[in-house]
């Protein structure tokens, strides 16, 4: 028999586990309709051309495909074995794989937007909250499924949009009572900067290096954009961009007098100065520009966001930008957006690695009643029943057994209050209460049940 394991990357999630969670869920979804943002969910796959192309080199590289139905067909055996060859060579062949998981939300809600656009009222604001899948190496805070909670808009270019969001973000973090900082840049001064290396072809090549920066190092990304064919002068003037430093005014300062004499680098200075306005009446937003900000994803056309938590040692736990010709892909021009993903998955891990939940978070059952027999626990499931009618959460033990046994059983399961109806309770009408963490224990009449619960329940 084989040892029951897990694929790489992957978790299960125990009842203690999903209450956290879904105490940030419900916090992210809140924040999101308080902000006008409507559900939508997507499949879990996408045709395989929807998502190829999308993410850049880097990104491709990471999509989980699925195999197509009937490879073992002997019948197509040839053109089945030729497609594999075609595989191996690093090629992408429709009759192996016609399908894969989807690596973001972000492409699956674009080709939502332009298979339904006539049928949409714009901005388009969504919300979604589902599981992606990357085929990346599992590490510490990173998986290879995984939540993604994305807010975006689209069909409106106003960088009201990128202040709404910075705005959600600091929002949902304040109510999580995690301190973070928002990081931004803009892609129009990175594009500037490809420009001032020597055209707009390096941009990609540019990019994909500075994004593995906070991973690698300043000289493991020179070695890298040297083997993408950038020459010395050209690395040189992306390092020095790279260690510019100081507060957001001196930043501005440094990159007007570094790439403002270019249109498409005055138009991104422009854009952030326009967002950090915002920061400047509102001390609650933590903005902070970041010049190795790159988002290594190729359809990011402006402001980009990436989300850090204070002093605390992991990635990202948010990213996102503008992105303004992601549906024309789909042959859909003309449909800006610009969106937010929150990293549930990462989100918890600091959360649970600062001690910041809540200390009343799991919504498990409220009572315990004892199974003392078959009259009294007849008894003892009516009342249950009606607790439960008026949304107070227990159960009852599934057998008469000794006291110790139910004792113990309320205690692993984290019941607080257990509730005893034995042969004297049932005579009288009564039922003995104990509170289990402070050890108080009290006989009330049956008929009392409800509001003494509900009393303590405020209580606790």
């Amino acid at each position: 028999m084989n040892k029951p394991t897990l694929p790489q990357g992957t978790r299960d999630f125990n009842a203690s586990t999903i209450y956290k969670r879904n105490y940030i869920f419900n916090t992210i979804r809140k924040a999101f309709q308080l902000y006008g943002f409507e559900p939508l969910e997507t499949p879990a796959m996408e045709n395989i051309d929807t998502l190829m192309g999308k993410y850049g080199e880097e990104g491709d590289k990471l999509i989980f495909k699925i195999l197509n139905n009937g490879l073992d067909n002997p019948a197509k055996k040839p053109e089945v074995t030729e497609a594999f060859n075609k595989v191996l060579e690093g090629k992408l062949t429709k009759q192996i794989t016609e399908r894969a998981l989807r690596y973001d939300l972000t492409i699956p809600f674009a080709r939502y937007v332009a298979m339904n656009h006539g049928l949409l009222t714009f901005p388009f604001k969504r919300y979604q909250m589902q599981p992606v899948w990357r085929a990346d190496r599992p590490q510490k805070g990173r998986y290879r499924e995984f939540y993604q909670c994305d807010a975006d808009i689209v069909g409106s270019t106003s960088l009201l949009n990128e202040v709404e969001l910075a705005h959600l973000y600091a929002h949902v973090f304040r109510l999580l009572n995690l301190p973070v900082t928002i990081k931004i840049n803009n892609r129009k001064i990175l594009a500037a900067l490809a420009e001032l290396c020597g055209g707009a072809e390096k941009l990609i090549d540019i990019t994909v290096a500075i994004d593995k920066l906070d991973k690698i190092g300043i000289e493991k990304v020179k070695e890298e954009l040297q083997q993408r064919q950038l020459t010395t002068s050209q690395i040189e003037i992306i390092s020095k961009f790279l260690s510019i430093q100081g507060n957001n005014q001196e930043k501005i300062k440094a990159l007007h007098s570094t790439i403002a004499h270019i249109p498409l680098g005055k138009q991104g200075i422009e854009e952030m100065e326009y967002i950090l306005a915002h920061q400047q009446s509102n001390n609650t937003l933590p903005l902070e520009i970041d010049v190795t900000l790159a988002r290594g994803l190729n359809y990011y056309t402006g402001t980009i966001f990436e989300v850090k938590a204070n002093n605390f040692a992991i990635g990202s736990i948010g990213g996102g930008g503008r992105y303004d010709n992601l549906t024309e892909l789909f042959g859909v021009p003309n449909m800006p957006g610009v969106g937010i993903s929150f990293g549930v998955d990462r989100i918890y891990d600091v959360l649970e690695g600062c001690n910041l939940f809540p200390p009343q978070i799991s919504s498990g059952s409220m009572v315990l009643f004892f199974n003392l027999g078959q009259k009294e626990s007849n008894r003892a499931f009516e009342l249950l029943q009606s607790l439960r009618e008026q949304e107070i959460s227990g159960e009852i033990y599934h057998e008469s057994s000794k006291l110790d046994k139910q004792f113990k059983y309320a205690e692993r399961k984290g019941i607080p209050i257990i509730i005893i109806i034995g042969s004297k309770e049932l005579e009288d009408a009564t039922c003995t209460i104990k509170q289990l963490k402070s050890g108080r224990q009290e006989t009330i009449a049956q008929n009392e049940l409800l509001n003494y619960l509900n009393e303590l329940n405020t209580s606790l």
